[in-house]
């Protein structure tokens, strides 16, 4: 039985595999490719979580596609309305012929002599591992488990009589009307968990061991909504997501530039909306500066609206046992649960957990350093995604996609079937891939790729930059390598690499 053989493996039918499949669809029509989506449906994150008021922690007019208006009159939107919004874009697009459900993929082996991949697959329904081949393999899987998210050993958890949920398995069946929950956790899930569930359950606790910078945003943009009005969607669209661009990025180099004022102007806001002599300082200040880890966002104050009726609290403390009936504190104190929520976190994993291999080595990807945010080191005719920690994650997709698409385009106008990046100076100083301080990245920073100090080797985290960097005409780089199929061989044939490679850079 032959093989099946694509130009292009996306791995991944969430936000940025959606994305890519559009761009390959757009930009280079006769592209054979492929979305391999290791669960039953699309939509990734947005089709998985089910805990109460999932919802975006951006606005959806820079979170979304840049070539698809979001309509809405909410910005921030739930997760019913996202993965809709997703859906249409695939099918929109012509995507859904293209994705294949419940297609893992287990390991990737690239071989210098044929320019190819060679993909091993597990149909997760029936067990059967398959094999297909591919020039490229576009991972954009995202970064962290599907399988499982990240919790904490608890002493005594054992002891507990009642439920315990993970946000990222949470029970279509789970009745929590008149129940106390506590929500341990201080992060986006968590801050939207506890004013979701305080209107249904009898009370519910917010139990941190640290506090989160939160700020309020209006769940509609009035400006936006006024554009899209008057411009109509696609430029109303347009020019709203050059305003919240430049907004995010405001407040992240106000942060960053004036911390003290920062925290101060933060807790000015926060203090508003709490109760008249609330503890604001033991419960809304963190011991870090804002934006050290990223700020999270409460539509319409909800968080704080819960917190003045007396239907949610937060407590400051750190656990020192599940007991039958709840958990006992660091402090002595008892707080009573009918149901804890661990909203502890994420297991990062790097490349969706894929093993690669080169020419029979094993790629290590903690060994590697990141070309432009998307490529590794070392690595031939692989792309992956990662988006922003300061502002909307999403903002990259596209950029990246569009790059991408430059990049294939640039190889099949010369005839080179691999392309590498290479470090030209051995020497260069290397640092974490994410200079970010959230525990679930601080747990996984040892396994994940490198950052260089300088570019092309810098991730960069600044939209504009990017937009110079990303969107350019040329992707020739001194530091990226064409050749094509073989070890030695180039295009055109006759060539040694190096001279393809020269004649690239300076064309």
């Amino acid at each position: 039985m032959a093989v099946e053989h694509l130009d292009v493996l996306i791995v991944g039918a969430g936000i940025s595999g959606i994305g890519a499949g559009r761009y390959l669809k757009t930009e280079l029509p006769a592209k054979r490719f492929a979305i391999l989506e290791a669960r039953g449906a699309s939509g990734g994150t947005w089709d998985l979580f089910r805990y109460p008021g999932t919802r975006s922690d951006s606005d959806l007019h820079t979170f979304g596609y840049e070539f698809k208006p979001w309509r809405d009159e909410e910005a921030i939107a739930s997760a019913p309305r996202i993965l809709e919004y997703l859906r249409e874009t695939a099918t929109e697009n012509g995507l859904d012929p293209h994705i294949r459900y419940h297609h893992r993929v287990r390991g990737a082996a690239f071989d210098s002599e044929t320019a190819q991949w060679t993909v091993v697959v597990e149909r997760v329904d029936t067990g059967v591992t398959t094999t297909l081949t591919a020039n490229w393999i576009f991972a954009a899987g995202g970064y962290y488990r599907y399988d499982e998210g990240f919790t904490p050993e608890f002493t005594g958890r054992d002891r507990f009589q009642g439920t315990i949920v993970h946000p990222q398995h949470w029970p279509e069946d789970l009745d929590y009307q008149g129940k106390r929950v506590v929500v341990v956790g201080s992060g986006a899930t968590a801050v939207t968990i506890v004013p979701a569930m305080a209107g249904t359950a009898a009370h519910v606790t917010m139990l941190q061991r640290t506090p989160t910078y939160i700020l309020s945003m209006p769940t509609k943009d009035a400006l936006g909504n006024a554009l899209k009005k008057h411009l109509g969607p696609v430029r109303g669209h347009a020019w709203t997501r050059r305003k919240n661009i430049a907004q995010q990025r405001w407040i992240w180099r106000f942060c960053k530039r004036y911390p003290e004022r920062a925290r101060r102007l933060i807790r000015w806001l926060n203090a508003r909306q709490l109760p008249e002599g609330y503890p604001v300082d033991e419960h809304f200040r963190p011991p870090y500066d804002p934006w050290d880890q990223r700020l999270c966002l409460v539509p319409d104050g909800d968080l704080f609206k819960a917190i003045r009726a007396g239907t949610a609290d937060v407590v400051t403390d750190r656990i020192e046992t599940f007991t039958e009936d709840g958990i006992r504190l660091g402090s002595g104190r008892d707080l009573p649960a009918d149901i804890i929520v661990t909203a502890t976190g994420l297991n990062v994993q790097a490349l969706g957990g894929v093993t690669l291999t080169v020419d029979g080595a094993v790629v290590n990807p903690a060994d590697t350093v990141a070309y432009k945010g998307m490529m590794l080191s070392g690595v031939p005719n692989f792309a992956f995604i990662v988006g922003y920690t300061n502002s909307s994650w999403t903002l990259k997709v596209g950029l990246l996609c569009e790059h991408f698409c430059l990049l294939l385009a640039h190889m099949d106008k010369h005839g080179y079937a691999i392309c590498r990046p290479e470090i030209a100076d051995p020497a260069m100083p290397t640092r974490p891939f994410l200079d970010f301080g959230a525990g679930y990245i601080r747990r996984v920073i040892d396994q994940l790729p490198r950052q260089g100090d300088r570019l092309p080797w810098l991730t960069s985290m600044s939209y504009d930059t990017d937009v110079r960097l990303l969107r350019a005409d040329r992707v020739v780089d001194p530091e990226l390598h064409f050749s094509g199929s073989g070890r030695n061989g180039a295009a055109g044939g006759g060539q040694g690499q190096g001279a393809v490679e020269q004649a690239g850079v300076a064309e």
